[in-house]
This record gives C-alpha cells, structure tokens and sequence, in this order.
C-alpha cells in the first residue's frame, strides 16, 4: 500500500467543481484510491458524494492512499491536482 499526503490549494476548498474535477481525475487511474484525513476512515475517491462529505476546506491536509502496480504514480498524479487551485481553472 503506498500513501501520501497533500494539502488542498483550491481557494474555496473541496467543493463542488474542485471535488467533481478530482473525482474524474480518480476514476481514470488504474487503481482504486482513497482520500480522508490523516487518522480517519478514508472514503473512495472515485465517489463524489464521499469527497464532498470531508469538507475539506483550503490548506487541510488529506491523505491518499492507493494499492497495486502503478500506485504511486496514480497518487503523485492525483497529488498534484490537489495542490493546485482547481477554482482558477474555472
């Protein structure tokens, strides 16, 4: 199992648009992933309602957490689209 942990950069947190655009970016990797807080249950990252539920605001740290071949790269990949402002894509 490899993990890694990401502060969110959008603006306004993960909320609508922001969680809607990591949602997709999730469901297109090869490996299931899990986000949450650090400590906590994680939810799928593939479920839009789940990553709405974490309401997690601007520059809260999240874990992601994904099993199998091509993990990590999943991870990073979704990572960096985390970090971002997903708000000044908009």
């Amino acid at each position: 199992m490899h993990s890694i942990q990401v502060t969110v950069g959008s603006r306004s947190g993960l909320h609508a648009r922001p969680a809607s655009l990591f949602v997709q970016a999730a469901a297109r990797q090869p490996v299931k992933v899990t986000v949450g807080r650090p400590g906590q249950a994680p939810v799928d990252a593939r479920s839009l309602l789940s990553v709405l539920a974490l309401a997690a605001g601007c520059g809260e740290a999240l874990e992601l957490t994904a099993t199998g071949d091509q993990a990590q790269d999943s991870l990073k990949a979704l990572a960096d689209l985390l970090a971002s402002d997903l708000d000044a894509a908009a």
